[in-house]
């Protein structure tokens, strides 16, 4: 996986905040209850070499999903560390971090 595309998660915080699919269920103290896997958001780019590839979304910030994505956006925070590891199998080639919607979106 490439994670160095358009910035690097060598450079990323500690912690991402990453979009997912559906709701992830939390206990009384807000923390995810990781029971099986959660789906993460992947989308389909123009890949340089022609063709798409699969991207997954990772960000800096809860407010950065926010501004993003909407408040409505469910997610999950990953340790930046273990982010590659957690989407291996998912098709994910890179990881676009704090990824800016269109001008007029």
């Amino acid at each position: 996986m490439d994670s160095s595309q358009p910035a690097s998660l060598q450079d990323a915080p500690d912690v991402l905040v990453v979009p997912t699919l559906e709701d992830v269920p939390r206990d009384a103290d807000g923390a995810p209850v990781l029971e099986g896997s959660i789906e993460v958001m992947l989308l389909p780019m123009e890949a340089e070499s022609g063709g798409t590839t699969l991207v997954a979304l990772a960000f800096s910030t809860v407010a950065a999903l926010v501004d993003a994505m909407g408040e409505e956006q469910s997610w999950v925070a990953i340790p930046s560390d273990k982010l590659e590891g957690a989407l291996e199998g998912s098709g994910a080639r890179a990881v676009l971090l704090d990824p800016r919607p269109p001008e007029g979106a």
